[in-house]
């Protein structure tokens, strides 16, 4: 599967189980996907890289936008139900705001 940010593609995995969301991006380095969470908040303890990240409400339109997030940060966001992780500087060069609605296909 793919998500579509501002045509812009970039396959996608879910952490949909307790390991995928214990693990996450922590510890990996060369971040070539994006990772899609049902969650309001993340963090970035043990990563090895910075991250781009969207979080959107349940119809997956852009609450925040956060560009290069580095290691040891938590972000907390109130009405938040998805979150992606993606590769450091990914959101780079898009027109990309809030309100804008994300896509995926298969």
């Amino acid at each position: 599967m793919k998500i579509i940010v501002c045509k812009k593609e970039i396959d996608i995995e879910f952490a949909n189980t307790f390991l995928k969301k214990l693990q996450g991006f922590m510890f990996k380095r060369n971040i070539d996907i994006c990772l899609g969470f049902k969650t309001n908040s993340i963090h970035t303890f043990f990563m090895k890289e910075n991250i781009d990240i969207l979080m959107t409400d349940k119809n997956n339109k852009i609450l925040f936008i956060f560009k290069s997030v580095p290691k040891n940060k938590i972000i907390i966001k109130k009405d938040v139900y998805f979150t992606y992780e993606f590769p450091n500087n990914f959101l780079d060069g898009l027109n990309i705001n809030v309100g804008d609605k994300i896509e995926f296909k298969k």
